[in-house]
């Protein structure tokens, strides 16, 4: 019986495989998850031509050499690859896993990161999403594979001084309500709703 493999590429011995050559395998399986926990990779997209271009991201079965056999995986370059069209990144339909994934493209198109095939979910960075996400893959049945961000972004919404508040459970920023680091500026018409509005230490001034 030969060795078999895992979606990620680590070998599976028989037993009474690979005489000879088993603390050599061995080796490669134990860099292997090491890489796979804590890996790092550049991969540069695919920027033929102005379309959606994909880049399609394999596992290479007893290898270190690919990509999604890492933890850390920095899509276009380090100080940014321009690409001039919207790009598609592919994994195998049975890879399931977590990674830390940069969008490190410049230009103001999309990078969406999906299963090969299949019907379920995919995740797409929009034209001015240059940044970290935490994805996990998972396979589920092999026809319905889903990729779920992790949602762990430090980035406030809107603009600079703009006070942050939920908006249909993400953060957004408000033009009408901003904050200097000292006062507090709402435009617009403020209403207060069964209550009464107050002001400590200093008056409040209403035009008309």
């Amino acid at each position: 019986m030969a060795s078999t493999y895992t979606p990620l590429g680590v070998e599976k011995m028989a037993t009474g495989e690979n005489a000879g050559t088993w603390g050599t395998k061995t080796n490669t399986n134990l860099q292997l998850i090491e890489q796979l926990a804590a890996g790092y990779q550049v991969q540069t997209l695919n920027a033929a031509g102005a379309g959606a271009n994909t880049t399609t991201l394999s596992v290479s079965d007893g290898a270190l050499a690919a990509t999604l056999a890492t933890r850390v995986i920095v899509l276009g370059a380090e100080s940014a690859q321009a690409i001039t069209g919207n790009k598609i990144v592919t994994i195998p339909i049975d890879v399931e896993t977590w990674y830390f994934i940069k969008n490190s493209t410049s230009g103001a198109y999309t990078v969406q990161f999906k299963y090969v095939t299949g019907s379920g979910d995919s995740f797409t960075w929009s034209t001015t999403q240059k940044d970290w996400r935490v994805l996990c893959a998972t396979a589920n049945d092999g026809t319905n594979p889903d990729i779920t961000e992790v949602s762990l972004t430090t980035t406030p919404a809107g603009s600079d001084t703009q006070i942050q508040y939920n908006s249909s459970s993400a953060f957004a920023g408000s033009a009408n309500l901003v904050f200097d680091g000292t006062n507090v500026t709402a435009a617009g018409i403020v209403t207060a709703e069964g209550g009464q509005l107050t002001t400590i230490g200093k008056a409040l001034v209403m035009g008309f």
